[in-house]
């Protein structure tokens, strides 16, 4: 295809924007879909080496609210309904990639 397009007189970037780009983009969605499920997570494990009273409120992400109010406040109830909001915050949001991709590349994952 590329030879096709040098012959056709199509240069570098035309190249990239009607040869390259059609032909990754159901890759391009695919991987989008599934980096939206998790969107909301971040590095859990960065925050909390560094984790103390005096930086929770500059450091503190859902992640680590759930960790503190669930295993150091023991108050698991609530603990449990923040993650499952977030759970359901990146669910929806899986969700709407996934027709997204379905209406406008016709490629999604069900």
């Amino acid at each position: 295809m590329y030879e096709a397009a040098t012959i056709d007189g199509a240069s570098r970037w035309k190249q990239v924007f009607h040869v390259t780009l059609p032909s990754i983009a159901s890759t391009i969605m695919i991987l989008l879909i599934l980096k939206m499920g998790s969107l909301l997570s971040v590095g859990f494990e960065k925050i909390i080496l560094l984790y103390n009273p005096a930086i929770y409120e500059t450091a503190d992400v859902i992640s680590t609210f759930v960790y503190r109010k669930g295993l150091l406040e023991f108050n698991w109830s609530y603990s449990t309904a923040v993650g499952l909001f977030n759970a359901s915050i990146n669910f929806i949001m899986l969700l709407c990639a996934n027709g997204f991709s379905r209406r406008w590349s016709e490629n999604s994952l069900w």
